[in-house]
């Protein structure tokens, strides 16, 4: 069975409430996902998984959040090739660069070898009852492209 890892960095608690979400549904379609924040997590801990789902909000102008920061580094130089991956994190419209962690991520999973599975999930602020679904579904549909 697929071994899936979700890690993630939340402040306010929105990229939680996604995280949650996608745990929901990866559990629905029948694996037991690692739960983690990035604060408890190791960059080098993705080599071990077949799906890897990241989220981490967007500080400021586009930055990755500072929770984030020693996951990222430790990424590193790893060799993701076979891994499907996806990205996903809550976003503010107020400033310049909408959801730019998510981007940030994507290219550095690309860089490392990971497929990049699914588009990256980007919700304005706190999700919705229809935003939670609609990362219940990302979870599902990762979950799925490791079949």
């Amino acid at each position: 069975m697929s071994k899936v890892l979700i890690v993630f960095a939340s402040m306010t608690g929105n990229t939680e409430e996604m995280a949650e979400a996608i745990r929901d549904g990866v559990r629905d379609a029948g694996i037991e996902p690692e739960f983690k924040s990035a604060l408890d997590a190791s960059g080098s801990e993705l080599t071990e998984y077949d799906g890897i789902l990241l989220g981490a909000y967007t500080w400021g102008d586009g930055d990755l959040p500072d929770e984030f920061l020693d996951f990222y580094d430790e990424m590193d130089g790893l060799d993701l090739t076979g891994k499907k991956a996806a990205v996903f994190g809550s976003c503010d419209s107020s400033y310049s660069s909408y959801g730019a962690a998510v981007d940030t991520i994507i290219e550095k999973l690309k860089e490392l070898g990971a497929e990049v599975v699914l588009e990256g999930l980007k919700v304005e602020l706190n999700p919705s009852n229809d935003e939670k679904q609609e990362c219940f579904n990302f979870g599902k549909q990762l979950v799925e492209k490791l079949a």
